[in-house]
Parts: C-alpha cells; sequence; structure tokens
C-alpha cells in the first residue's frame, strides 16, 4: 500500500497525506481548488472555522502551501479525505513554535463536506491526524471548538479529549457571541 494513503471501511473515506497531496502537481491544484469550495461554503454557510467571511482562493492556497512545508519539516500533518474521488474533507496540526512548546501541537482546522456529515470523515480525519500526531512525538494535542459546535464536541471527546478551559463570550461573529471551548489530548499516556 502507498505509505501516504490510508484507505478507510469499504464505504469511509480514503486519506491523503500531504506528501500523498503534493506529490503531483495536477493532484496539488485539484487538492487547493476542492479545498477552497469547501472552506468557502462551510463559513458561508455560518462554520466556526476561524473565518468570518469565506476565505479567497488565494489565502487557501497559501494556507495550504504553509501547512505543506511544515509537514515536509516534520511540524505539521495534513489530511485529505476522498469519497468516490471527491474531496470531502480536510483536517491539520501544527506544532508550537516556541520552543518550550515544541513537543505539543494544535489542531488548528478540520472541514468536512456538509453533504457528506454522519458517514465517519471528521472521525476518519481526526483518528488519522491524532495517529500522524503519535507518530510525530507529539505529547499533547490541543484544539479549540465554538461552544454552539456540540456535533465537533461530542466527536472529540468520543477520540479521548477532555475540556481544560472555556472562555465565554469569546467569539465575536457580528453581535453573536460564542464560547471558545478548549481542549487536549494527552498522548503521553
Amino acid at each position: 500500500m502507498n505509505p501516504e494513503m490510508i484507505c478507510g471501511p469499504a464505504d469511509g473515506p480514503t486519506l491523503l497525506d500531504a506528501a500523498g497531496l503534493a506529490s503531483d502537481p495536477k493532484r496539488t491544484e485539484r487538492f487547493t481548488r476542492s479545498a477552497y469550495e469547501i472552506l468557502a461554503e462551510l463559513v458561508g454557510g455560518g462554520a466556526a472555522l476561524g473565518w468570518v467571511e469565506p476565505p479567497s482562493p488565494d489565502e487557501v492556497a497559501a494556507l495550504l502551501d504553509d501547512i505543506v512545508s511544515a509537514a515536509r519539516a516534520g511540524d505539521a500533518a495534513l489530511r485529505a479525505a476522498h469519497l468516490d474521488n471527491r474531496l470531502v474533507g480536510l483536517g491539520y496540526w501544527r506544532r508550537y513554535t516556541r520552543q518550550t512548546h515544541r513537543p505539543h501541537a494544535d489542531l488548528e482546522k478540520l472541514a468536512v463536506d456538509a453533504t457528506v456529515h454522519g458517514r465517519g470523515v471528521g472521525r476518519a480525519l481526526t483518528a488519522a491526524l491524532i495517529e500522524d500526531a503519535r507518530t510525530a512525538g507529539i505529547e499533547v494535542l490541543t484544539l479549540d471548538v465554538r461552544g454552539d459546535n456540540a456535533t465537533a464536541l461530542r466527536l472529540y471527546r468520543s477520540l479521548g479529549f477532555t475540556e481544560y478551559g472555556r472562555l465565554p463570550d469569546f467569539v465575536a461573529v457580528g453581535e453573536k457571541r460564542y464560547d471558545k471551548v478548549l481542549c487536549m489530548l494527552d498522548l503521553r499516556r
């Protein structure tokens, strides 16, 4: 089996890592375009992915280039989920940059196409990213999630993440305010 590809169950997603995505310029171009479409659609629908307005194609391309470069250096991991040869989700983590925090990483983004919710894509992506973190020697994987995202919170808790803090009304989207929920997974155990 190709080392950058993990095949899920027969009806589950196929996952590629950064090396697999960057191995072919045409694949990279398709991935970048599809990632932009997913992120723009989700953010346009109100998803909590770090943008208030949908990102531009150039912004997504720069972000993905940065993550792929960091992954090559061992400072990040990127996973892309495909169903029927169509990108349906992506996620990544990055090491903390401060020298004293290098054994730790933050799961910064997990985005799944709304048309495939409930098919295990988010779980498969997150599980692969957790395994990538273990392999990279990450000791603690952290993330934050908007407090109203009950589906994401259930997923992360089911995979062993625990809440270690909450900032009430921290996330501002126009006049609305949401809690920022801080979660961690201790991989030292």
